[in-house]
């Protein structure tokens, strides 16, 4: 394995990218079967008395506004950790390490003109 300078430390950037990427897609959409049956202590007549409770919580669009914000910025970071790591650990040579930083760059900013941050699995919920 490549790099380590940084302990692997991006791929803890990008899983935070990812959940935030998450909380954005799910935000007021309504809750799975599994996560209601989770919620095992609110019974039919709590979404009954709560209809709210079915969903998941909706974020006010100037927050989401600043999660995608922040969602970008941290994909930008794990891209620039990954790629100092690499030159750092000298597993890039300066020439790699600025067209590879470019490359992933541009990958990332065309990244951004499609994504619709509308969908997500339930695999971050407990």
């Amino acid at each position: 394995m490549s790099g380590g300078r940084f302990d692997y430390k991006q791929y803890d950037i990008s899983n935070i990218a990812d959940s935030v990427h998450h909380e954005i897609a799910k935000s007021g959409k309504p809750k799975s079967p599994q996560q209601l049956k989770a919620e095992s202590w609110r019974d039919k007549e709590w979404y009954e008395k709560y209809p709210e409770d079915r969903n998941h919580y909706q974020y006010p669009d100037a927050v989401i506004e600043e999660f995608k914000k922040g969602y970008w910025i941290l994909r930008k970071a794990a891209i620039y950790t990954q790629r100092i790591d690499w030159l750092l650990s000298g597993d890039d040579g300066d020439e790699s390490f600025i067209r590879r930083l470019n490359d992933e760059m541009e990958q990332l900013e065309k990244r951004m003109e499609t994504e619709k941050f509308d969908y997500f699995t339930d695999e971050y919920e407990d």
